[in-house]
């Protein structure tokens, strides 16, 4: 009976992820590839308990998608944040991994090489 319910748990938490990850299929942007979205998805699913909307409303599920865009578009982008976002956001995704990331290089990098 033991391996009864520990299969019924299994189900139970594939059923959930599966929810889970049906429920924020829908904030994917057209424009993300594969890659991207695989990584954002994470980051959203890692916080989406934290960050439920309450029933009286109040955007934290906004904020969370937000993070996530801020956090993808200097991932994948280079796009640039004010320093203490981006500790948040850099903070909030400890641990996803993402591979083959593309090297970006500052205008004042350039610069730097430039006066050289």
């Amino acid at each position: 009976m033991v391996g009864g319910e520990a299969a019924a748990a299994v189900e139970e938490l594939v059923s959930g992820l599966r929810q889970a990850t049906d429920f924020a299929e829908q904030f994917r942007s057209y424009s993300e590839s594969e890659k991207q979205w695989k990584a954002r998805m994470e980051f959203i699913l890692r916080h989406l308990p934290d960050y439920r909307d309450p029933p009286d409303g109040g955007g934290r599920l906004d904020q969370l998608l937000s993070l996530s865009m801020v956090w993808a578009n200097h991932l994948f982008l280079g796009c640039s944040y004010n320093k203490d976002l981006l500790d948040k956001v850099m903070e909030m995704a400890d641990g996803i991994e993402v591979e083959d990331l593309p090297q970006f290089t500052t205008r004042s990098e350039l610069m730097k090489k430039h006066q050289s």
